[in-house]
């Protein structure tokens, strides 16, 4: 056989990226300039940008990629560090409506104002209700209101005593009987000069006292008197009546020069038409209603209460009509409101109509019990939401669409939502409002948005991507620098010395999966700084150091690596079977990645395939298994079209061949497996064995090109720890990957310092006959002119195999017919 020249192996140097602790411009992370927000992603802000300063409809925000524990309070930073200019909201508050209670009024008042006009219209209120029982009270306006009384009472007593002049004539007295607690007029007639009830008129018949003819002619003149005195009483309660109207009229009179000049302060301070309206309105009312006010001082109950057992008249708080409702006031200064609600709720977003139990049964709302949300808080700024939570509160996505469409906010009570429930008749007037809504979700939610809701492509123009790496520069190193410092500050933490952040850099570099990039999910690299500082103040350290760091890293995998444990210890009892000795045809240890709860690790599996005389091509057995994802199944379709391009051009392919993942009952995915299938096909044709202390990942293309795949270093790292567990590093034991995978290298300090002292080797291919000669240690072959392959190649003895395999179909065929 023609020996396969050396192959080229990768040196210490290359595989792993440092960063050198000279390079980081402070000493510790105290010393670093603090950093609160993103500024790395430069497309992403500018995006952002766009989003905050273009004042159009429907230029909301959706961000995705955006990572760490409060999303939202990152992009709250980002929007107040760039100190957008937008329009001052004005302060809002509902009054009464004393024209329709049911439809509060609406006051907006300049920034600043309303809860000043809150606390003035409660000192109007309150110096009226001190002032009005003193004026009622003055002597002026008692002898007025006694005069008037007087001239009523004279009216009164001349009616009444005119009716008792005519019925005296006739032997018939008016007096007053007590029914209950009150005392009625009552016509009865004079029987020896005796006042005596009608009733008693048949006894005394009875008794011989009076005639028969006398008593009817006492009950017919008793009818005419009560007909007489019903007319007399309607001209009495006529002039209570007017009595009442003049009454009044004079309480107006001396009251309004008092309401008047309060409320016309109020109007001096607050000249807005709107508020002018409203003023008149309650100046109405209280001179219409003044009997809360002449009882305010006294505290004593209204008659009626007593009489009916009602709750005393404070309680019902007669001078509620009077208040205020602020829903929103601006009294910390000029500023763009940025609010990030983090329960979004109907109530929360939108506002609520709270409800009073009455008693029996009863609830009740007013103009009082409205209470504004964050939508109106946010009003002229902006409005941060996280879209999954948003999704799962009921009427809120429809909610939120109407209020950006229209820009008006309509505050409904939460009932309405729930058809069991009997919500108020309140309908408060709608609030017009200028907010920008930024959501915060992830790519697959924008697009679920973005293909179902229509209104979504309206109402959120701008999206906002960040991205899960970004460009390794050294002006990185101080922001992230400065971010640590930051939260080392908030949390108490140790700062970190110039080792540490190297090691934490260099972490972030192998979490972005390649070299001059970095992850962009720093509250991975702040978890890391959290548990090393945890380590190093249990040490009594005054800063972090490297060794900190690398303990803390090593703590996280042991946290997370159970069944990463569990497998290896079942390859070592031989329980899942892989060789790392030794070599097989058609057998290759492939490399695959398992990812659970976060944590990613290496997985060897025995790869294997067999082929026959047929016509079937190429079996996936996985496939034929309901166990291979879409894209396996197109890596070996991809396979299939390789070995149809090298050995096919002169003569059928005639085979049956199949591939299988051995022991794999979970699913296989992923074309990263593809160059070791075909390494254990071209195995089985050519005879050649495969070397087992090799394992090899890549995919390939149909022209025998190895591409790039992901998770080198765990699948590395994976079969590094498998050889050193089933005993010594032989020397002889390796990993054959994409040689477009070498600048994603990071490896661990172990498995680089195997390879330092030659016990482990790394080998970059770019095709797929660099590989096989690898693994076989035979040269692949290179065709002739007529496209041959030399015979004592790998490709030479895999055609000859597929030429034999060809003519024994052919001859059986034709024997066969």
């Amino acid at each position: 056989m023609k020996t396969a020249s050396n192959p080229v192996e990768l040196l210490p140097e290359q595989l792993r990226w440092r960063c050198d602790p000279t390079t980081i411009p402070f000493a510790t992370t105290a010393e670093a300039a603090p950093v609160e927000s993103e500024s790395a992603q430069e497309r992403a802000l500018r995006a952002l940008r766009t989003g905050v300063e273009l004042n159009a409809p429907g230029y909301n925000i959706f961000v995705c990629g955006l990572t760490g524990n409060s999303r939202g309070d990152a992009i709250a930073s980002l929007l107040r560090e760039m100190n957008p200019c937008a329009r001052p909201s004005s302060d809002r508050c509902f009054v009464n409506n004393f024209k329709n209670p049911d439809n509060p009024l609406l006051l907006s008042l300049p920034r600043g104002s309303a809860n000043e006009l809150k606390r003035e219209m409660a000192a109007a209120i309150d110096f009226l209700r001190r002032r009005i029982p003193q004026l009622f009270e003055s002597e002026s306006f008692e002898r007025r209101k006694n005069r008037i009384v007087e001239r009523y009472g004279q009216r009164e007593k001349e009616l009444m005593d005119e009716f008792t002049r005519r019925i005296g004539q006739q032997q018939f007295a008016l007096v007053r009987v007590a029914v209950g607690p009150a005392a009625m007029p009552e016509i009865v007639p004079l029987i020896e000069n005796q006042p005596v009830p009608m009733e008693e008129v048949p006894r005394l018949v009875q008794e011989g006292k009076l005639t028969p003819a006398a008593a009817e002619e006492l009950r017919k003149r008793y009818e005419d008197f009560r007909q007489e005195f019903t007319s007399v009483y309607r001209k009495t309660l006529s002039l209570s009546r007017e009595l009442s109207g003049e009454l009044n009229f004079l309480e107006q009179e001396a009251a309004s020069t008092l309401v008047d000049g309060v409320l016309q302060e109020l109007r001096d301070h607050y000249p807005q038409n709107e508020i002018a309206e409203y003023l008149e309105e309650v100046r109405i009312h209280i001179l219409n209603n003044l009997e809360p006010f002449k009882q305010a001082e006294t505290g004593q109950d209204h008659p009626e209460d007593v009489l009916l057992d009602r709750p005393p008249r404070s309680e019902q708080d007669p001078f509620r009509v009077y208040g205020v409702n602020v829903i929103l006031s601006h009294d910390d200064g000029p500023g763009c409101p940025v609010i990030f609600e983090t329960v979004p709720t109907y109530a929360n977003l939108f506002g609520s109509i709270q409800r009073s139990f009455e008693g029996m049964g009863g609830w009740r709302s007013d103009f009082m019990d409205l209470r504004g949300g964050a939508m109106l808080q946010a009003d002229g700024g902006f409005l941060i939401l996280y879209a999954l939570d948003l999704l799962g509160e009921r009427g809120v996505w429809q909610a939120l669409k109407r209020t950006l469409n229209h820009r008006r906010l309509e505050i409904q009570p939460i009932d309405a939502f729930f058809p069991f429930a009997s919500p108020p008749a309140l309908k408060p007037e709608p609030i017009d409002v200028d907010v920008k809504v930024v959501l915060v979700g992830d790519q697959h939610l924008y697009e679920v948005f973005y293909e179902l809701e229509e209104d979504f492509r309206k109402i959120f123009k701008v999206l906002v991507e960040f991205d899960e790496v970004v460009d390794w520069n050294q002006e990185l190193v101080l922001q992230y620098g400065g971010r640590v410092r930051k939260i080392a500050e908030e949390e108490n933490l140790l700062p970190l010395d110039r080792t540490a952040v190297a090691v934490v850099l260099e972490y972030g570099v192998r979490r972005a999966g390649r070299r001059g990039k970095i992850t962009a999910r720093f509250h991975e690299l702040a978890d890391v700084a959290r548990e090393a500082s945890y380590l190093a103040r249990q040490r009594g350290e005054a800063c972090v150091s490297d060794a900190h760091v690398r303990q803390a890293l090593q703590a996280r995998i042991e946290r997370h690596n159970l069944a990463e444990t569990k497998i290896r210890e079942m390859i070592e009892q031989r329980l899942l079977l892989i060789d790392t000795s030794g070599s097989r045809v058609g057998q290759v240890n492939g490399l695959s990645v398992l990812a659970l709860g976060g944590y990613a690790f290496g997985k060897p599996v025995r790869v294997t395939a067999s082929v026959a005389l047929g016509k079937s091509g190429l079996i996936n057995i996985e496939r034929e298994a309901n166990l291979s994802g879409h894209l396996h199944d197109k890596g070996v379709q991809i396979i299939a079209g390789y070995l149809r391009r090298v050995f096919a051009q002169d003569k059928p392919l005639s085979l049956s061949a199949s591939v299988c993942f051995e022991q794999s009952y979970g699913g296989v995915d992923g074309d990263s497996a593809s160059s070791t299938e075909i390494y254990a096909l071209l195995s089985s044709l050519s005879g050649l064995p495969i070397r087992q202390d090799i394992a090899v990942t890549g995919s390939v293309s149909q022209q025998g090109d190895i591409q790039p795949i992901g998770g080198v270093n765990e699948k590395i790292e994976g079969f590094f720890d498998v050889c050193r567990a089933k005993g010594e590093l032989t020397g002889t034991q390796g990993v054959i990957i994409p040689r477009e995978n070498v600048e994603d290298l990071m490896l661990r300090e172990d498995v680089i310092e195997a390879v330092r002292q030659g016990k482990f080797h790394i080998y970059p291919v770019e095709s797929v006959a660099q590989g096989i000669s690898i693994l076989t240690g035979v040269a692949p072959g290179e065709p002739d002119a007529s496209g041959r392959f030399p015979a004592d190649t790998v490709y030479g003895l895999t055609d000859q195999r597929l030429a034999q395999m060809a003519n024994l179909l052919r001859h059986f065929e034709s024997a066969g017919s």
